[in-house]
């Protein structure tokens, strides 16, 4: 079974930066796709970015320039690099990932708080 576990979430203030990580049971590779998610109460759930096993990496507009995602393999773990932060990026961080490009994203994290103070 597939597990995917986020760290590193918190408090900062706008402008500051935080990484996420996410460490998967097994080789990131192993998926056509991985990414980050976010999810704000009452609002639906936005992808953040994602990262292909080919390389190709996709962002959200509101997050390009400022976000990057990238992954470390010998640790099978995922990251996000957050930069200048914003109050509107506060949200659950999630880790998703998919076996394959037809079946959508079929793994989930747990999720992790990300409060951006203004």
């Amino acid at each position: 079974q597939v597990q995917l576990v986020e760290s590193g979430g918190g408090l900062v203030q706008a402008g500051g930066s935080l990484r996420l990580s996410c460490a998967a049971s097994r080789s990131t590779f192993s998926f056509s796709y991985i990414g980050w998610f976010r999810q704000v109460p009452g609002k639906q759930r936005e992808r953040v970015a994602a990262l292909s096993s080919s390389g190709i990496t996709n962002y959200a507009d509101s997050v390009k320039g400022r976000f990057t995602i990238s992954r470390d393999n010998a640790k099978n773990t995922l990251y996000l690099q957050m930069n200048s932060l914003k109050p509107e990026d506060t949200a659950v961080y999630y880790c998703a990932a998919a076996r394959s490009t037809a079946s959508g994203y079929n793994y989930w994290g747990q999720g992790t708080q990300v409060t951006v103070s203004s």
